[in-house]
């Protein structure tokens, strides 16, 4: 028999990867950190960490206990959820973090539908990052609501829970007077020989583009990279390229600045969606921010 208290130490090392990562995370020492995982490989009676470098990594029984201990705390936060139930619902605080575009979208609900719940304090993290750092992400926040291209989800996104949220179709937005303006529709071929503002490498977004380029044979022209999209309209706008964004974002600025056109050749969207823990998954606060986001979506794409 071992402790299970330690385990969650253990896990967190599993997804941070280095001791001194996870007592960042935890406000621990890493001397703290060290002696727990001492402590518990000496409970269970095997290695369950092995020296590399000046660091350390899971032994193979390490992996198998630190994905065990996954089960372990959502059991433990299932009993404490049922246990809130019973003593009148959902309070607490919960942390959301949020990438811009997407606030645009679903904050305004969000708070609004959160007004019913006062006993939930909503904290917000404004955090954008490229399509594998959401699941990361989760460490350290509630809710984490992320992006990527359709398409099958990031691998390491299998042991989160994953709720959709919405699909947002991606347009190309044209200054007012360029040659294809008045198109509602244009193709690949139409425009991937155009200069274009882009997002950072590895963004959804980006990953739409360099699809488009591969199914050409034509390297994009990316001539300046922002994940602000407000920036990216404003240069779209004054002339200086063309760009993927947003439908439903990118519309309510679009009116007498650009032109926004349809993909005619390709599926090319983008999916939002949150991203949770399992063992804070089962939190009724958690569950009440979950059940408001997939409502404000619904809201927002019909």
């Amino acid at each position: 028999m071992f402790d299970v208290t330690l385990l969650p130490v253990l896990r967190e090392l599993a997804e941070r990867g280095s001791v001194t990562a996870v007592a960042t995370a935890t406000h621990r020492t890493p001397s703290a950190v060290s002696q727990q995982l001492q402590t518990l490989q000496r409970q269970v009676g095997v290695p369950l960490v092995e020296r590399v470098g000046r660091g350390v990594r899971l032994t193979e029984h390490g992996r198998v206990l630190a994905g065990l201990a996954t089960g372990v705390a959502t059991a433990v936060a299932t009993v404490e959820a049922a246990w809130q139930d019973h003593l009148g619902g959902s309070s607490g605080t919960v942390d959301l973090a949020i990438f811009p575009s997407a606030a645009e979208l679903l904050l305004p609900g969000l708070l609004t539908r959160m007004r019913e719940h006062p006993g939930i304090r909503l904290t917000l993290a404004d955090v954008d990052v490229s399509e594998d750092g959401f699941a990361p992400l989760t460490g350290d926040h509630d809710v984490v609501v992320g992006h990527r291209p359709d398409g099958a989800p990031p691998a390491d996104r299998a042991a989160l829970e994953t709720v959709p949220l919405l699909r947002e179709p991606l347009d190309v937005a044209l200054p007012l007077g360029h040659r294809l303006a008045d198109r509602a529709r244009v193709t690949i071929d139409d425009v991937v020989h155009e200069t274009w503002i882009g997002v950072p490498r590895d963004y959804p977004i980006d990953r739409v583009l360099t699809a488009m380029a591969a199914a050409t044979d034509t390297p994009p022209e990316v001539a300046f990279r922002t994940v602000h999209l407000p920036v990216i309209e404003n240069l779209v706008a004054a002339g200086h390229g063309v760009a993927l964004v947003p439908r439903s974002t990118s519309r309510t600025r679009a009116a007498g600045r650009f032109h926004l056109a349809e993909l005619a050749d390709v599926r090319a969207g983008r999916r939002i969606e949150a991203l949770v823990r399992p063992d804070r998954a089962v939190r009724p606060a958690v569950r009440t921010v979950l059940e408001a986001l997939v409502a404000t979506a619904t809201d927002v794409t019909t």
